[in-house]
């Protein structure tokens, strides 16, 4: 096994560096390479590295003995790493290291993700679906557990049942023992020696159920909801995992939502817009009657509060924004045409194919 750097060179402090000198060193490399802070692609190494190699020489009984017998070669101090040297130094309990445990069985289930498909309405109200997900569930014929009925899981012949093994290996202070968990039993220090015909001894089968589901008023396009408790089917009595439902929303025919407020186009015929006219316009919410004054011009904007889309998880309503759009009429009957002819006159305005009268421009509004 490589020889591990030195841990002076690892705070990139000298031999005869004072604890203060040592215990600034940590504190700018930390900052350097906490994993929150740092881009690099080994932080999270090199943080552990700096704070093992700290936690021995801050320490001035742990920074002695190091000092006595950490220099030898690789044939001498054969260690992988610096919690290596911390384990032969002063224990398995030390920095980095953890008793190895035997863990259950159970495992929480994984989540599932899916999509639903909602009209305008639906998501601007709200509505209640059911939604087919295919997701493992618990095994019936084994009750989650695996094996056969009328058996149960055995300890693990690998570990004894307790979770872990151990490795012996000498040093020059003796020999060195740790712990890891058993790969055979991952750890639970059970095996299951007669699987479950059904399940083939996982616990869970594959199986298409029905989800309820309550979608609150207001969602919108690409909202994703959670369903707790709705996903795969935890192993070995593990809790299920979620559901993550990803919302589609149709467009509507009329309306345009931007945000909570909803914006729509009044196509206004020329001579209701000169002469005024009281309209009924649609709504979410059912017809909606507004005042259109003598002489509205397009562009002319409409505000009906409260019409727009409901705020999501909390109250209040966007608004419904119309604008006025002036249609000229494009086909005339003789009498029709007449009229508008006799309308030009009154108003001293030159109309037809053979009017030559001067038109007038004005500069654009701002904005």
């Amino acid at each position: 096994m490589a020889r591990i750097r030195d841990l002076y060179e690892i705070l990139g402090v000298p031999r005869d560096a004072t604890q203060e000198e040592v215990k600034r060193a940590y504190r700018r490399l930390a900052r350097e390479y906490h994993p929150d802070v740092s881009q690099s692609h080994d932080a999270e190494d090199r943080f552990k590295e700096i704070a093992a190699a700290y936690e021995i020489l801050s320490d001035p009984e742990k920074r002695a003995q190091y000092d006595r017998y950490g220099q030898g070669g690789p044939d001498v101090f054969p260690f992988g790493d610096v919690a290596d040297i911390f384990e032969a130094f002063f224990g398995s309990g030390g920095f980095g290291r953890r008793t190895v445990t035997r863990r259950s069985r159970a495992e929480r289930g994984e989540d599932v993700f899916a999509s639903v498909r909602l009209t305008f309405e639906e998501a601007a109200f709200g509505t209640h679906r059911e939604v087919e997900v295919e997701r493992f569930q618990s095994c019936d014929r084994c009750a989650g557990s695996g094996a056969e009925p009328g058996t149960e899981p055995s300890r693990c012949r690998t570990c004894g049942g307790t979770g872990q093994v151990q490795d012996v290996r000498r040093s020059i202070f003796g020999t060195v023992m740790t712990a890891r968990p058993c790969t055979s039993c991952e750890g639970t220090g059970e095996e299951v020696l007669t699987p479950c015909e059904r399940c083939r001894g996982t616990g869970r089968v594959v199986a298409v159920g029905s989800v309820p589901v309550e979608v609150p008023a207001g969602v919108a396009d690409g909202v994703e909801l959670r369903v707790p408790g709705a996903g795969h089917a935890g192993r070995a009595g593990g809790t299920p995992g979620d559901l993550y439902l990803s919302i589609e929303v149709e467009e509507h025919a009329i309306f345009e939502r931007r945000g909570q407020d909803l914006f729509a186009i009044l196509e206004l015929p020329m001579v209701q817009a000169a002469l005024g006219s009281e309209l009924e316009v649609e709504t979410l919410d059912g017809p909606e009657r507004i005042q259109i004054e003598p002489g509205t011009e397009s562009g002319t904007t409409f505000r009906l509060r409260g019409k727009g889309m409901p705020n999501l998880g909390r109250r209040g309503r966007g608004d419904l924004f119309v604008t006025v759009h002036v249609t000229t009429p494009s086909q005339l009957s003789r009498e029709e045409r007449k009229l508008l002819e006799r309308l030009a006159e009154l108003r001293g305005e030159a109309a037809g194919r053979r009017a030559r009268d001067r038109a007038t421009l004005r500069k654009p509004t701002a904005g």
